[in-house]
């Protein structure tokens, strides 16, 4: 079982951020921390969890940076007994508000890996995005998560941004690379509904000739890749748990949680969640629902789709697949190893 947890909490919000974020809340952040602790409670019930059955749990955001760790140590208290020995706990961060003194809390507490939201070493880039630190701010961070103890320390880094050139990427990557991390994201920017770049939807440019450069600029490193987006000489578990279709916790406004069939959604307006966490609407999946999202996931990344879920036109279609070398079978399994390509097959099996 996974354990998501979710900040809402931003200094600043970035041009391309739809996630549910403020940045006018802040007296909010006590309110919810206790909010968060209430729903988790209900959910380990519902969940009926058992003592050292969490494999993993991820706190993102929003900014988890901007909560100071004191208001963490309920949450911690409560999940203990549950986590599995060597559970990866994940935290997200941003370089501006990850001070020494916050990772060493975060770090007692029991976080044993950092993800932070560089996205870009360029100092116009990052003002581009809105960001809110400057490219030293996040070396500093990730030589302060090291010097801490974090031995899994990663980056998000943002691709496909109007005025990217080689160079400029080039230039990220070797950041990246020169320091003590083992994981990166890349992301390529993605113009949403209700974001400062909705109406400006030319701040997107992916160019598939530089991606792919890209990609196989970071794998060149020694950073494998493991999904569409992730890459790395370590993979993170909590990741891989959503491809298999693991069950998860989702807790705190705009989160998701699903056990077996049934997905959960609790409030996403923050001052609803404060006053009723427990007010948590459901969704039930069909096995067909399930099915298709095992094989649009499997090709997404190094889960692959076991050929047994395939119905008999599907594997028809995975034949001419793999005939053409588009896919891979192994024990049982089908591998897609061009991700960029991922949704097109996905499409292809099951229309």
């Amino acid at each position: 079982m996974l354990v998501y947890i979710h900040i809402p909490f931003c200094d600043s919000k970035c041009s391309y951020c739809a996630f549910n974020s403020y940045v006018d809340k802040f007296h909010f952040k006590e309110n919810y921390m206790y909010a968060l602790k209430k729903q988790l409670q209900y959910e380990l019930k519902r969940f009926q969890a058992k003592k050292e059955t969490i494999e993993t749990v991820f706190i993102g955001g929003g900014t988890p940076s901007t909560v100071v760790p004191q208001l963490y140590e309920e949450i911690f208290d409560l999940l203990n007994p549950y986590l599995m020995k060597n559970a990866e706990i994940t935290s997200e961060a941003n370089p501006n508000s990850a001070t020494k003194e916050w990772l060493e809390g975060m770090y007692n507490l029991g976080v044993n890996r950092i993800s932070f939201g560089t996205q870009s070493f360029d100092k116009k880039k990052l003002k581009i995005l809105n960001r809110a630190h400057t490219p030293q701010m996040s070396v500093d961070a990730v030589h302060n998560a090291a010097a801490v103890g974090f031995e899994n320390i990663s980056l998000d880094l943002i691709y496909a941004t109007l005025g990217d050139t080689k160079e400029l990427l080039a230039k990220d990557i070797q950041t990246a690379l020169s320091l003590p991390i083992n994981h990166i994201s890349a992301y390529a920017l993605m113009i949403e509904e209700g974001t400062a770049f909705e109406n400006r939807p030319h701040m997107s440019n992916e160019q598939l000739s530089l991606t792919k450069w890209l990609f196989k600029e970071i794998q060149d490193h020694g950073f494998s890749q493991y999904e569409i987006s992730n890459f790395g000489s370590y993979q993170s578990l909590h990741n891989l748990g959503y491809w298999q279709y693991k069950d998860y916790i989702g807790a705190g406004v705009g989160a998701v949680g699903k056990l077996g069939l049934t997905r959960f959604y609790p409030l996403t307006d923050i001052e609803a969640y404060i006053s009723d966490p427990l007010s948590i609407r459901q969704e039930t999946l069909t096995l067909e629902d399930k099915r298709l999202e095992q094989i649009f996931l499997g090709l997404r990344c190094v889960i692959g789709i076991d050929q047994d879920i395939l119905n008999t036109q599907e594997r028809k279609k995975a034949e001419i697949l793999l005939h053409e070398h588009k896919i891979k079978l192994k024990n049982n399994t089908f591998y897609n190893e061009d991700y960029l390509l991922a949704d097109e097959i996905a499409l292809f099996l099951t229309s």
